[in-house]
Order: structure tokens, then sequence, then C-alpha cells
């Protein structure tokens, strides 16, 4: 009986064969349901992301802002009527026209454009967030169908080495001891599957609302998690900086607030108002032509307060675009060195440590059918197994987290291997 165990461990856990298991339950993935690949992933979310329609709508509302901002001043009337009665009373009847001085147009103009430039620059900052965020819900359901794959193959395994345990030990070949580990390895499998589950449906969840699903219309992704993208040298990342979206947009702030401090300024210069009108005199019997000219004498308000905190406001915005450019520098350093040493890992855990545990665990299986090894041992090394192959799906994780921070920070699209249905 346990060499049918030792059969179905060697099919489960051996490399090979688990890829073309994994191969096998992803087919009947894609016939059961409709599989989800990462461009449509983008797709989805970039036409549909609320974040990105609430960026856009802001975009639309500052054509308004833009259209107002170039209409001049409205003329107006005024009236009034000197001495109620009729013989002596005068009827004044006047036109006005407020004229703004300073360039007030102008730059209240230049405002309307940086703000909607603004706005544009938010858009595409929002659109390179929501990649990256996409990028790395995708590639976290990657991760947790694998899991979940592994965890099934070793809840099978566990199952069948507590069934070979609790035989052995009623034959008398074996001590109690045995069965007990075997249903406490078999316990913890299982709730190592229970939490497979549950993560991959709560990162499926976490993928589908990035375009405004509730609930996900998919059951399963479609890529190739174990293949990482190729990133240039740091050196070369650090080059587009200067074109990130969050420091395209802290330029886009200075140039805003540059123009918030030409209109402050313009508004320093006093308006007039030129008045035409006529005076109907009931007293002559005449009607009089009216002209008349107002302007204020910017005595004690010059709008100085205004014209000081737009300043403070424009080197504000210019000490956080030296700021931003620090963050970024340090961050890209950071995930680069993050992305360095999970590719390292992924590396040997495949290429030194897998096979290795592989080696470990099929020599326990050997030893144990010529009874040099006990059923505990063959235990031992098939939790070392798993445990080995988890840490490999942990350190492609962080490869794909690092790279979709890397993203996210330049704006930047890094090529991703999409495995087409």
């Amino acid at each position: 009986m346990h060499f049918c165990y030792l059969f179905l461990s060697l099919i489960l856990l051996s490399p090979s064969l688990y890829a073309a298991n994994n191969a096998d339950q992803q087919e009947a993935a894609r016939q059961s349901s409709g599989e989800l690949t990462l461009s449509d992933s983008l797709d989805l979310a970039l036409k549909a992301n609320p974040d990105i329609a609430v960026a856009i709508r802001e975009r639309e509302a500052l054509i308004g802002t833009k259209v107002q901002a170039a209409t001049r001043l409205n003329p107006f009337v005024s009236t009034s009527i000197q001495d109620t009665r009729s013989d002596t009373r005068q009827i004044y009847l006047q036109l006005n026209q407020e004229i703004e001085l300073g360039n007030k147009r102008t730059a209240r103009m230049g405002v309307a454009d940086a703000l909607y430039n603004k706005a544009d620059a938010e858009l595409q900052t929002k659109q390179a967030e929501i990649h990256a965020s996409v990028v790395l819900a995708f590639y976290e359901v990657l991760i947790a169908q694998e899991r979940t794959i592994l965890a099934e193959s070793s809840n099978q395994v566990a199952q069948s080495a507590l069934d070979v345990a609790s035989k052995r030990v009623k034959a008398g070949k074996s001590s109690p001891v045995e069965q007990t580990k075997s249903a406490i390895a078999a316990s913890s499998v299982k709730l190592e599957l229970i939490q497979a589950t549950t993560q991959l449906n709560n990162s499926r969840k976490r993928l589908s609302a990035l375009w405004g699903d509730s609930e996900p219309s998919f059951k399963h992704a479609a890529g190739e998690v174990t293949s990482i993208p190729e990133v240039s040298p740091l050196i070369e990342l650090q080059g587009l900086i200067d074109g990130s979206p969050s420091v395209k947009l802290a330029k886009i702030e200075i140039s805003a607030r540059d123009a918030m401090t030409k209109v402050e300024r313009s508004r320093a210069v006093p308006n007039i108002t030129v008045s035409a009108g006529v005076v109907n005199n009931q007293e002559v019997g005449l009607n009089q032509a009216l002209l008349g000219l107002s302007i204020p004498i910017p005595v004690f308000d010059r709008n100085q307060g205004n014209v000081q905190e737009a300043v403070s406001r424009k080197l504000k915005a210019e000490d956080e675009l030296v700021a931003i450019k620090n963050r970024i520098q340090t961050n890209l350093a950071t995930q680069y060195e993050r992305l360095s040493s999970a590719r390292q890992a992924t590396l040997s855990l495949q290429n030194d440590i897998l096979p290795n545990a592989q080696s470990a665990f099929d020599a326990a299986n050997r030893g144990f059918s010529l009874g040099k090894f006990n059923f505990l041992d063959v235990l031992d090394a098939q939790r070392t197994l798993y445990q080995t192959k988890s840490q490999y799906i942990n350190a492609l994780l962080e490869a794909h987290q690092s790279i979709a921070e890397i993203e996210r920070t330049l704006g930047a699209v890094i090529e991703h291997q999409v495995t087409k249905p």
C-alpha cells in the first residue's frame, strides 16, 4: 500500500509533472469558464475604472473654466431719479463698462490653461497608477492560483500519507506516533488549502474592482507567472525620473502657481469704469449727455497679501518638486534592489534549492520503500519540498510587485509576457 502512496506522491510533487498538472487545470478552467489575460484586464480597467472616469470629468469641467476665463466683463445699466416732483425731476440713465487693466484677462486665461494641463497630467498619472495596480493585482491572482494548486496537491499527498500511516499502524508495522503526526500534517495542509482558496477569491475581487465589478466575472487568469520581465539598468531608469507622471505633475503645478501669481499681481492694478448716458431734465425740458469715469484709488488695498501668498505657494511647489524627485530616486533604488534580490532568489530556488528538495524527497521515498527510513522521514521531506515551492512562489510575487511599483513610479510600461487564450 505504501508503494501506491509513493507513486502518488511522485506524480503530484515532481516539478515537470506538477507543471503538467497545472497546465491541465488551467485548460479545464478555460473550458468551464471564461479566462482573463493581462491585456484584457488593462483594457477593462482603463475604460471603466471609476477613478479614471472622475479624472476625465474634471478635465472636461476645466474646459468650461477656460471658456469662462476668456470671457470679458459684462456692461451694466444704471438709472436714478433726482427729485420726485414732476416739474423739477431729473432722470439719469447710464451704460457702464468696466475695463480690465494690468492684463487681468490674459493672466486669468493663463491660469485656466495651467489648470487644464494639470488635470490632463493628473489623468495620465491616474492611468499610470491604474496600469500598475492592474499588473500587480493580476499577478497576485496568478500567484494565488499557483498557491491553490500547490496546496491542493499537498493536501492530496497528506491525505494519502494519512491513509498509509493508518493502515501501517493497524498492521502493527508502525508506531501510532506516525499516524498522529500524519493527521496533524493533513490538518495543517487542509488549513493552508482553505487559506490559499480564500486568498485567491480575495485577489480576484481586488482585480475586478479595478474596473468597477464588485464580483469577478472570471474564474481563471491566464499568464506566465514564472516569467519575470527584464528591466533596464538602474542608471537608465533614473534617467526617466524627469518624465515620470508625478514629476510632470509637479512641474505643471509650478506653472499653475506662477500663473496664479501673475493673476494676483494683475489685481493690484485697479480697473476703470467708463460710463455714458443721458439725463432727462424736466425743469428745462432737455436731454443732456452724461459721461463718466470711475477709477479706484489703491491707497490701502494693493492686493499685497494675496501676491505674497501666491509667491510663497509657487516656492512651495518648487520645493515639492525637489522632494518628489528625491522620493522617486529612493523608491526606485529600493524597488530595483528588491527586484534584483527576488530575481536571484527565484534563480537559486529554481536551479539549486528546488532540485535538492526534490532529490531529498525522492531519496526519502526510495529509502522508505527499502526499509532504510521511517515514514516520518518521508513526511519531513515532503513538507520541506512544499515549503521550498512556497518560497519560490513568494519570490516570484516579490519580483512582480517590485516591477509594478517601478511602473507606477516612472509611468513607463515594462513589457509583460501574456499568455493568450
